[in-house]
């Protein structure tokens, strides 16, 4: 152990390895936070004016083409994660260099993935949204809304990786700026396209790709321009050029967010499913239960985006003092970042539980029976959320500290593991309502079983702060 107390003595450079874990765990976590919610307000905007502009058809069009943007979410995750936390250790053990090397293989790799994901969901765009649960009543509007997203495919992945890059860089304020110039942007353009030029769901979609090529420019050229500031990195044309290994390594470190999204869309297609079987064997409908369902999920991503903003805005902590074998720093970081997005998460789950009317209201109610049920869903499939951001939080924490195998398996614990089982499962003994009970019994259950994951991790790590030098 040498080498970490040399370490350990060292007053580093980054501010990331002194100064006091709470500041820092806000001023990374707060900007994470207001991106990943932008993030999902940019779908959850064209919900509501869809909602009230063309109704609930063109709501459930907008739950069909969900799991292609949550596919196009996955391999920005996976990329953006990844590059963000190999950058970051690497800039833990003062390597800038390699960080700046995997920031522009970063960049020049999500293009070229942008565009093949563009490409191959615009020739098979009629068979994918079939599989995804696209109603003949639903596809008209379903294939409007996709077609446009898809064409926005590189400039969203762009902006999803440069934010999770920018924090690495020391600036989280600027990823949650980048995100915020083209939610407002989305959020004032989408009533336009709609109401005054009566695009309908097409609207909604030009408005949505519109605002997230805005939020891309803004991020590269933050990373094109020239500062003066330490520690930095910087797209330079010297380091254009793809290196396989690099990509691998960093690759590696990002497939539990991307195995996250990607189950999250495999996920969404058996519920899409599922809803439109079991809705349509009750007096629902498989319409009414698919765009209910759709909203609630939304309102579940804004909850989850407060356990996904601190879970990134705890990574560049994590991987810095990882590489700088600060093991008090690391453990400090981790329990705070538990406590605070599990906070956040209950707050929501009280307004989910005492108000749902109102925030079911929001997307439009000209349906009593689509309003109702909705009402039912977001209080039963929702009861259990406020386990969740232990959850993200200890995913993310496996993947910041260079252990991707046991971050991928809690990244498909809840979804893949034992929600989609229980979705499959549940129904048959239980209809239309065993879908919705099938989420509160798989978030409490995946709490339970990180635990036994997390709870070694932590022995292991007050083993290493008995061999650390004192906290100065």
């Amino acid at each position: 152990m040498e080498n970490s107390t040399t370490i350990s003595q060292q007053t580093p450079k980054n501010p990331l390895g002194y100064k006091p874990i709470s500041s820092l765990l806000i001023s990374f976590s707060v900007p994470a936070i207001i991106s990943c919610l932008i993030n999902s307000i940019y779908n959850i905007v064209d919900q509501i004016f869809i909602g009230q502009g063309v109704g609930y058809l063109g709501n459930a069009a907008t739950t069909v083409a969900f799991p292609i943007m949550t596919i196009i979410l996955a391999f920005g995750t996976l990329i953006g994660a990844g590059s963000s936390a190999y950058a970051a250790i690497r800039l833990g053990e003062k390597n800038e260099e390699e960080a700046e090397r995997t920031l522009n293989n970063a960049f020049l790799f999500t293009i070229l993935v942008g565009v093949v994901l563009m490409v191959l969901g615009l020739i098979f765009l009629k068979p994918i949204l079939i599989l995804f649960g696209a109603t003949p009543n639903i596809m008209p509007y379903a294939i409007d809304y996709t077609a446009i997203i898809l064409i926005g495919t590189p400039f969203n992945m762009i902006g999803i990786v440069l934010s999770n890059l920018a924090r690495t860089d020391g600036h989280p304020r600027l990823s949650m700026y980048g995100m915020l110039i083209g939610a407002v942007l989305n959020t004032i353009l989408d009533p336009i396209y709609i109401f005054v030029f009566h695009w309908g769901v097409k609207g909604a979609a030009i408005a949505t790709i519109t605002s997230q090529i805005i939020s891309a420019v803004v991020l590269t050229i933050y990373f094109v321009k020239k500062v003066k500031k330490p520690i930095h990195m910087r797209l330079k044309k010297k380091y254009q050029k793809l290196s396989w290994r690099r990509i691998w390594r960093f690759i590696t470190l990002g497939v539990s967010s991307g195995i996250t999204q990607s189950v999250a869309c495999i996920m969404q297609v058996v519920m899409n499913n599922s809803l439109v079987y079991y809705g349509n064997q009750s007096p629902i409908g498989g319409d009414v239960a698919l765009s209910a369902m759709g909203i609630v999920m939304k309102v579940s991503m804004i909850m989850a985006a407060f356990g996904v903003g601190v879970g990134i805005g705890a990574q560049p902590i994590l991987g810095f003092n990882r590489g700088a074998q600060q093991y008090r720093r690391i453990k400090k970081t981790y329990l705070m970042a538990v406590i605070f997005a599990t906070a956040l998460i209950l707050i929501g789950w009280i307004f989910c539980q005492t108000m749902p009317e109102t925030i079911i209201s929001i997307f439009g109610n000209e349906n009593a029976q689509f309003t109702g049920f909705a009402v039912s869903c977001l209080r039963i499939y929702l009861f259990s959320i406020f386990c969740a951001g232990f959850q993200i939080v200890s995913t993310n924490y496996f993947q910041a500290t260079g252990q991707p195998l046991k971050a991928s398996i809690l990244s498909m614990l809840r979804q893949l593991l034992l929600l989609i089982p229980l979705i499959l499962i549940l129904p048959l003994f239980m209809g239309l309502n065993g879908i919705l009970y099938s989420a509160p019994i798989a978030d409490a259950a995946s709490a339970v079983i990180v635990a036994f994951f997390i709870i070694p991790e932590m022995r292991k790590l007050n083993r290493n702060i008995k061999l650390e030098q004192p906290a100065s």
